[in-house]
């Protein structure tokens, strides 16, 4: 218990010394901040019981534990955190990310042979289990490497104070096979998390070392953070709906101790301290049960379903993986001039755009607003309308070379939105401004998907890009990689007949598939920009600010103002010039896009 308390003490000092906030965008003009802990809850008891001095369980027991309990009437239970109603397993889900860094906890159990050999087996844990656990159990965590510390110096640091005197020639194990000082270091290194001891030891003398480095303060912010979650985390149980709509949600532990709902929890927390299974399963149905009977009016019912279906469905994730698959072979059909690899593909695409929809669709729904609002809801987005476009006119020309652009797009945009740590991947609260006009939501609409189609524009004229160079690598004109009876072309750009033949004919209509393409993505370009004028004169009365993000998007749109000059001008090969501004138009746009959102100050600061 007095390392428990210890714990406490560390994190009040990490509080009193903890780095500055973010800095402020223009009023209405930022998402709502992000506020992790409830404030309403942060003066209430624990929901589940307090902690009480006991033994720590192995992890061994630990697992067991979490592999027997039954916690599915809890998951779709509704609960008041950062400014919406969620369901319990998302408020799980965000929690376990912002304390470890990961999406679910992992745990090591260590194994010693009978030949002295050591064995490590990990589990990763359901993040509802983890939630409960570190409510319920807090300190079965304080020696588990449970707060994340993703900036690398700060790590560094920290583990040169946790393993003085290791040095970089130090041997990682000694002649036993036993791992040394250093060799234990570099484990930790390499896990990016650390114990909260480890951290209670190391922080407080640390968060003042480089006060002059702006990426020092936000790592130190970042594990503060973390560190005050794992300790105050039973303040965000705000789980009993309110008489009125227009009233608060309350925390759990307002409940009267007679009433059914405080019971449970109380059952609950006293059967998990003692690992009694059959206890916990039985509390937990009767939590389920009677949370949803308070104020059953307001309290929410399709959505959670909903919710949780979207939680558990990974749709961006699995959609992604079909539009590789469907990339993958489109490609393989256009080299082999199989169409039954053609038909393969085009399956896959509907497929893909399928998982694709439903994941946006029931973004949407769960959020209850289009969800286009911020950098992850874009590009999933935009990549989504790109898609579309590209299947639809696949069909509408019967030419599978639209389809695989529309699967390298999809694949490309929902890759990088839901493995790079992009900027709203949680549903949040929509920036105060986005609800000023109706215009802006056509607006913001109009420019992303100008952008899908600048990146499917892209994919095609790479295709060009590919072929003609590959044809003058070939020094042939007709070459049997690239043309002929039923090979690329035919497949690629929908020749029944397998007619096609010559590298001229095969360019020719990749030009002509390119230049579709970016003529829509031209126009509606051009139209988003005077939507957005439109409403800005609305909203801030005047037509044009020279904010970073309007001029970036301007000179976007007179890159392919220029591909229509140089088609009218018709130099020598106005087909190649148009695919590499095409190629030229698509880094602009990433620029305007990522670039001027993280590196250049505006009003499109929600952006």
């Amino acid at each position: 218990m007095k390392k428990y308390l210890a714990m406490v003490v560390g994190a009040a000092i990490l509080v009193l010394c903890g780095a500055a906030g973010a800095q402020t965008a223009p009023d209405g003009n930022a998402h709502p901040a992000t506020q992790e802990l409830s404030e309403a809850g942060k003066t209430q008891p624990n929901p589940f019981g307090e902690v009480t001095q006991g033994g720590v369980p192995s992890v061994k027991d630990k697992v067991a534990f979490a592999k027997a309990v039954d916690l599915s009437p809890l998951r779709d239970l509704a609960v008041f955190h950062n400014g919406r109603v969620k369901i319990w397993d998302t408020l799980a889900r965000e929690t376990t990310q912002a304390i470890t860094g990961r999406r679910k906890y992992v745990d090591y159990i260590h194994e010693s042979g009978k030949d002295g050999s050591d064995s490590v087996t990990s589990y990763s844990y359901d993040p509802l289990f983890t939630l409960l656990d570190l409510t319920i159990d807090p300190g079965y965590y304080l020696d588990k490497p449970l707060i994340g510390v993703p900036y690398v110096p700060l790590r560094e640091e920290m583990l040169d104070k946790v393993f003085p005197g290791t040095k970089e020639g130090d041997p990682m194990r000694d002649a036993s096979g036993k791992e040394t000082p250093r060799g234990e270091r570099e484990r930790w290194m390499r896990l990016s998390r650390l114990t909260p001891l480890m951290i209670e030891r190391t922080l407080p003398e640390l968060a003042m070392a480089h006060p002059e480095q702006d990426s020092w303060r936000r790592g130190v912010a970042q594990v503060d953070e973390g560190v005050g979650l794992f300790i105050n985390c039973k303040a965000n149980y705000l789980a009993v709906a309110p008489a009125k709509a227009s009233d608060p949600w309350v925390h759990l532990s307002t409940l009267s101790e007679s009433d059914a709902a405080r019971k449970a929890a109380s059952a609950l927390g006293e059967a998990w301290r003692k690992r009694d299974v059959a206890g916990v399963n039985a509390a937990a149905k009767a939590l389920g049960a009677a949370l949803p009977a308070i104020n059953a009016a307001q309290y929410p019912k399709g959505r959670r379903e909903l919710e949780d279906v979207y939680n558990r469905a990974n749709a961006f994730e699995w959609g992604y993986w079909m539009y590789a698959l469907s990339l993958l072979t489109l490609l393989l059909a256009f080299g082999t001039g199989r169409k039954w690899l053609a038909a393969c593909g085009g399956g896959l695409l509907f497929a893909a755009l399928l998982l694709h929809g439903a994941g946006f669709g029931m973004r949407c729904v769960i959020a209850e607003r289009f969800a286009i609002q911020n950098q992850f809801e874009s590009m999933t987005g935009l990549s989504l309308f790109a898609a579309i476009v590209g299947a639809t006119i696949m069909v509408v020309r019967r030419q599978w070379l639209f389809g695989a652009a529309a699967a390298g797009v999809g694949f490309l945009v929902l890759i990088t939105a839901t493995q790079t740590k992009i900027p709203g991947q949680s549903i949040e609260r929509e920036a105060a401004i986005l609800n000023t006009s109706v215009l802006l939501k056509y607006h913001v609409t109009t420019v992303l998907s100008s952008y899908g189609l600048i990146a499917l524009g892209m994919v095609v004229s790479l295709f060009y890009l590919g072929t003609y160079y590959a044809a003058r690598l070939a020094g042939a004109e007709k070459s049997p990689a690239l043309a002929g009876a039923g090979g690329l072309a035919s497949v690629a750009l929908g020749d029944e007949r397998g007619q096609i033949g010559t590298r001229a004919r095969l360019l020719a209509d990749l030009d002509t598939a390119q230049m579709i393409v970016l003529q829509l993505a031209f126009w509606t370009l051009g139209v988003g920009i005077l939507l957005g004028a439109w409403w800005a004169d609305h909203s801030w009365g005047r037509w044009w600010a020279f904010d970073p993000k309007e001029t970036w998007a301007l000179i976007t749109w007179i890159v392919y103002l220029v591909v229509i000059h140089v088609r009218i001008a018709s130099p020598a090969n106005k087909a190649l010039t148009t695919a590499w501004l095409s190629v030229l138009g698509f880094i602009v746009m990433l620029w305007t896009y990522f670039g001027v959102n993280l590196l250049l100050p505006g009003l499109h600061a929600y952006a």
